[in-house]
């Protein structure tokens, strides 16, 4: 059998305001292409499929129509989905009952039957090869939230190790199904030790960091863990067969230089071969001016400098401005300056001389608090951020926004 391993690609998702909805589209396009070229027989997607609990219409109905063309250009293939920390599991398993007769296995929720035991039946999925027989099985192991897994009594991680005895007990159910000959692949949804997060994009799964898993979970009977969370592709403490395969599109300027990809392995008979890394187009790009923050006037003689603006899609752009001092007007000016130019401002990122922590005011009191005038807070704040005073248009505005606040709208 051949795989497809992917993950993250967040349908819906927003880039400082710009919808993406092109992007996922041509990526959904040379996916289905690339099924039918690679003559894969199982698509595993591993989790966070949608950038939130809430996809739109427009979302879900991408990814419906993909799965409905894929299964259409290959009929006799696998999909297995899993819910990821961005998913609703209800939401994403709400269409489950009419996608199992077209082989498509959608697991988001960690049920239990009414002794409290886990069901572990239906994360442990046979996967048929093209003759339509039993070649393989798959651990599809959602995003496990602390109240999803088995409880381990004296454990000093209580939710890592109850993580790893879910995929244990999982692994136990499936090498008790498999005939010889038969590989076991996992699919899972988490932060394994030593991975790289990306910055500016990846929700933290649990706060405090406990959520980091070891690689020693995934026992030597599994040939492959496609794993999704992290969207720099990368190898899990140095065993090939341990992969996250990132995400397909950059959800942020960080994630510029990272080559997104899929993945594609083969087995022969128990053991993953062959895995081999396919680029996914870049159909819009991103790009950052300048590469490190400069002054003002600097960064508006490179924006000037870009080429004319032409054709359709032109890239999302970060501008990096390093300020000596606040620059109320900055906005404007980087939008005049960006006039008829290829690209589309996305992001102002400024940054300011670092301040010494012994400049900072003393802790006030609550009665000092209760005496401070509205404006006497906004010009703590302008000189904890900006080192200096407020100037006057500024305190002017500011004035004139609370006074129209304070009288309301007008009849």
């Amino acid at each position: 059998m051949r795989f497809l391993h992917t993950s993250d690609w967040h349908l819906g998702q927003t880039l400082h305001s710009f919808e993406r909805v092109y992007e996922h589209q041509c990526f959904l396009d040379w996916l289905l292409q690339t099924l039918v070229a690679e003559r894969i027989d199982a698509l595993l997607i591993a989790g966070d499929v949608y950038d939130n609990a809430n996809p739109s219409a427009a979302s879900q109905k991408q990814l419906y129509r993909f799965l409905r063309q894929a299964r259409s250009a290959a009929p006799r293939l696998n999909i297995v989905i899993i819910a990821g920390n961005h998913d609703s599991p209800g939401r994403l398993e709400a269409p489950g009952p009419l996608l199992e007769e077209h082989e498509v296995s959608l697991v988001g929720n960690v049920l239990r039957d009414e002794a409290g035991a886990i069901a572990l039946e239906r994360m442990v999925l046979p996967l048929k090869n093209r003759a339509g027989e039993v070649a393989a099985w798959c651990l599809a192991v959602p995003f496990l939230r602390p109240g999803d897994v088995p409880r381990v009594d004296g454990a000093a991680d209580p939710y890592a190790e109850g993580i790893a005895l879910l995929y244990r007990q999982a692994l136990d159910m499936a090498l008790a199904k498999r005939s010889p000959g038969q590989a076991i692949v996992a699919l899972g949804h988490c932060h394994m030790t030593g991975g790289a997060q990306s910055a500016d994009s990846e929700r933290r799964v649990i706060i405090g960091g406990s959520e980091a898993l070891s690689a020693a979970m995934f026992g030597p009977e599994v040939a492959y863990a496609a794993l999704g969370h992290l969207h720099l592709a990368q190898v899990v403490g140095q065993q090939p067969h341990l992969r996250y395969s990132g995400s397909p599109l950059p959800m942020s300027f960080s994630e510029i230089p990272y080559k997104h990809q899929v993945l594609r392995f083969d087995l022969d008979g128990e053991r993953a071969v062959d895995i081999t890394p396919l680029p996914v187009p870049r159909t819009v790009e991103l790009m950052r001016v300048p590469a490190t923050p400069a002054p003002l006037d600097e960064v508006l003689a490179a924006l000037q400098a870009l080429p004319p603006r032409s054709g359709e899609h032109p890239p999302y752009l970060e501008v990096r401005v390093r300020l000596e001092a606040p620059e109320p007007g900055l906005r404007a000016r980087v939008e005049a300056a960006l006039e008829g130019r290829h690209a589309r401002l996305a992001r102002i990122d400024t940054s300011l001389p670092q301040r010494d922590a012994s400049d900072e005011a003393d802790a006030l009191s609550l009665d000092q608090i209760g005496s401070l005038r509205p404006d006497d807070i906004f010009r703590r704040l302008y000189r904890q951020k900006f080192d200096c005073e407020a100037p006057d248009d500024q305190l002017a505005a500011f004035t004139e926004l609370m006074t129209a606040a304070s009288i309301g709208p007008s009849a």
